[in-house]
């Protein structure tokens, strides 16, 4: 079940984040997370007090968590988007994490399609993600999903030097 996050998933937030980012440390995942750095609690908490923290709960565990809201980052401005959309009608998904104990179950692509269906219900028809691109895994679920590159960004991105942001966009129809 997707839901709404309340306080007491942060710990389950915080350890796939920890899961993750150790495999990043031992050169198992390409995320170009760094520890301490990004994703942190802060990460979670902050987005939990927007109320933009979603989860993936099943048997009483959270095995995914992504934030969505109509936040476009800074970042954004620099991309050649294909859509000229208005602000009010794009809705964005960050830091998408699954639970690597259960990677390859689907529920990343489940996540992805809970993120279209309340991108609609909030009339919203343009859907932007962005990864890092070393993080080859998401950016191929992407494209499975139907989501297409706008373009690669250098920059420093969420306290991480030498990022290049990989821009996603998708239109959904009316």
């Amino acid at each position: 079940m997707i839901r709404r996050a309340i306080k007491n998933d942060i710990p389950g937030v915080v350890k796939i984040y920890d899961k993750i980012l150790k495999l990043e440390a031992q050169g198992k995942a390409h995320t170009g997370w760094q520890k301490g750095v990004y994703p942190t609690e802060s990460t979670a908490l902050n987005a939990l007090s927007k109320d933009e923290l979603f989860v993936f709960e099943e048997d009483g565990q959270i095995l995914a968590s992504a934030r969505i809201n109509q936040e476009q980052e800074p970042e954004y401005a620099k991309c050649q988007w294909m859509y000229d959309a208005p602000d009010s009608e794009v809705m964005v998904m960050h830091t998408l994490v699954v639970d690597p104990d259960i990677s390859g179950s689907g529920i990343g692509s489940k996540f992805v399609r809970f993120y279209e269906e309340f991108a609609l219900k909030h009339g919203c028809h343009y859907l932007r993600i962005d990864t890092n691109a070393l993080n080859t895994k998401a950016r191929a679920l992407y494209k499975k999903l139907g989501y297409s590159e706008q373009g690669i960004i250098p920059c420093v991105f969420n306290g991480i030097v030498g990022v290049n942001l990989v821009c996603l966009e998708k239109t959904i129809n009316r």
